[in-house]
């Protein structure tokens, strides 16, 4: 069966849940969703990990001036294979029904911005957690680690837990304790047609050029010496179709991430600082076993992922398993300010069986970055900066197509 993206498919099942606590608290415009993840550390799941001190952190923008969802602001149901597969549920979006596709033109007088209500609720927790990250980074006296602040845009869709009941019906008034109760996760899959937009007529007229292409193939290791951690690899294709290994990193760990469901957009908008650490100390016979795995990968275009190994193959040494694959191709962008990737990735998990493409397109603020890692940097111009970021992309990243068709 081909492949349908899930921006094209269509469902009529919705689903609720049981009650779990939680706190929102109203505010004029916006509402906060202080939402502490568990202190993980990196696992050899291949899951996406958080640091002991991160901030994750949600919050809805175009809220009525008490505090209330709209009553044009619905969630609704949303075919989505990857996460109907691997939950055995379909998730939600939250959909506003008088937003026109042509300009999401839908604005509120509020007596400040939509971007400043944003920097406002992002600044401080970013300078916190990049001074707490700064710190650990110098205690370890790693010159091997690399920072990130990434803006992600997608929507953010609701599931909820293993108890919640399958209703046949098409929309749910949005209720504070209805959103009490479900799991949030951004799907970040935008249709081409968005890409496009963004590429051919957004960028010429920001200053944004293009840089390099890439095609890769990531590989995620477990380690059964290290269950801590997770090893990537980072591939490219050799003209005999095998794999060259040119880079070994541990997963990304993320310390600070801030969604914001953009009521008065099609697309919501995920803030996160990030870090990932080359690894540079491996022994000989470490990297051998490893080298021995990537070696064994045939390049497969028929599977998902684009790679398959052997029958048995999968691990190597006793110590490493392939757990992730990854086959991404992406065009990178460049600016000044920042880094613009858009990028089309097939993933494969050979734990659920589960696979999922994807076209997606991101922001590395490299900017505000380098702002914050300057010696006394003060906290004004990196406030300057973020709300001059947001403003972009507030007016420029946050339209596309209808998400549910």
């Amino acid at each position: 069966m081909a492949y349908i993206p899930p921006h094209k498919r269509q469902s009529k099942d919705v689903i609720r849940a049981s009650p779990i606590p939680e706190t929102l608290q109203p505010h004029q415009f916006q509402r906060n969703m202080n939402l502490r993840a568990p202190t993980f550390h990196k696992n050899k799941s291949g899951k996406i990990v958080y640091e002991d001190h991160n901030i994750y952190k949600w919050f809805a923008l175009g809220l009525d001036v008490d505090g209330q969802f709209p009553p044009y602001i619905h969630l609704e149901p949303i075919s989505f294979e990857y996460i109907e597969r691997k939950h055995g549920e379909k998730p939600l979006v939250l959909v506003n029904s008088i937003i026109t596709e042509e300009g999401c033109k839908l604005e509120r007088n509020c007596s400040k911005s939509p971007w400043e209500i944003i920097a406002e609720n992002v600044h401080q927790e970013l300078v916190s957690s990049f001074e707490i990250l700064r710190k650990e980074i110098d205690d370890q006296g790693s010159e091997n680690v690399r920072l990130a602040l990434v803006a992600r845009f997608g929507k953010i869709v609701f599931r909820g837990s293993p108890y919640m009941r399958l209703q046949s019906v098409n929309k749910i008034q949005v209720e504070e304790t209805i959103l009490r109760q479900l799991n949030r996760s951004l799907s970040t899959n935008i249709p081409s047609s968005y890409i496009e937009n963004i590429i051919d007529g957004v960028l010429p007229t920001i200053g944004v050029n293009f840089d390099e292409e890439k095609d890769v193939y990531i590989v995620k290791l477990s380690d059964n010496t290290r269950p801590d951690a997770t090893v990537l690899c980072k591939c490219t294709v050799l003209e005999n179709k095998k794999l060259r290994l040119y880079k070994v990193e541990l997963s990304q760990v993320h310390h600070m991430v801030i969604d914001v469901s953009c009521l008065d957009k099609n697309l919501d908008l995920r803030l996160m600082l990030r870090s990932r650490s080359i690894l540079t100390a491996q022994t000989d016979d470490e990297m051998n076993i490893i080298r021995d795995l990537i070696n064994s990968a045939v390049v497969d275009s028929d599977m998902k992922g684009g790679l398959r190994w052997p029958l048995g193959k999968t691990s190597s040494g006793g110590r490493y398993r392939v757990v992730v694959v990854w086959h991404i191709v992406t065009k990178a962008y460049a600016s000044s300010s920042f880094r613009l990737k858009a990028r089309d990735a097939d993933r494969y998990d050979f734990r659920t069986e589960t696979g999922e493409t994807t076209r997606q397109i991101y922001l590395k603020l490299n900017r505000i970055v380098s702002e914050l890692q300057e010696p006394g940097a003060e906290s004004e111009p990196v406030s300057k900066m973020l709300e001059d970021s947001l403003r972009l992309i507030w007016d420029k990243f946050l339209c596309c197509e209808r998400f549910l068709t």
